[in-house]
């Protein structure tokens, strides 16, 4: 009677047969993605012809000094204040009713339209006096003086 088998002997590829299964299946990958190769070679060409290439390889090489200069100017005060200031303003910017910001602004270029009409004539106390009567003339004041009002408010919270 036949003996049970006990004992498998795996089949080691030698490493001139692991290669060629390599490059088997790296040739099989390349001829899948033929069009994404093309592309990405293309892309490369393109980056290499206007120096980005170089530069970027430049900046990898040399990347341990640039995070430290990074480092360095992201610390400075100047620089740590800017950030500050801008997610204060950007905080400040989302708690306002968009519609309000575009007719101010819109407000704001009219008025600058309007301000850089040539004027021969001199400013008196009296034109100042008739100009409140001037509806556009006394809203914006109206709204100037409820703008300082409620900044007022803001400061003394």
């Amino acid at each position: 009677m036949a003996q049970p088998i006990s004992y498998i002997k795996k089949r080691e590829l030698t490493e001139e047969e692991l290669k060629q299964q390599s490059l088997d299946q790296l040739t099989d990958s390349i001829a899948e993605h033929e069009q994404a190769l093309e592309k990405a070679i293309g892309v490369l060409s393109e980056l290499h012809g206007s120096g980005i290439l170089e530069a970027a390889e430049s900046l990898l090489k040399a990347k341990a000094k640039v995070a430290e200069i990074v480092l360095g100017q992201a610390t400075r005060p100047e620089v740590t204040n800017m950030i500050n200031n801008g997610m204060a303003a950007a905080g400040a910017l989302a708690a306002i009713d968009p519609e309000h910001t575009a007719k101010v602004l819109g407000s704001v270029a009219k008025g600058l339209e309007e301000a850089n009409q040539p004027q021969d004539k001199k400013v008196t106390v009296f034109s100042l006096m008739n100009a409140l009567k001037d509806p556009d003339v006394n809203r914006a004041i109206g709204f100037g003086l409820r703008f300082l009002k409620g900044m007022g408010k803001g400061l003394g919270e």
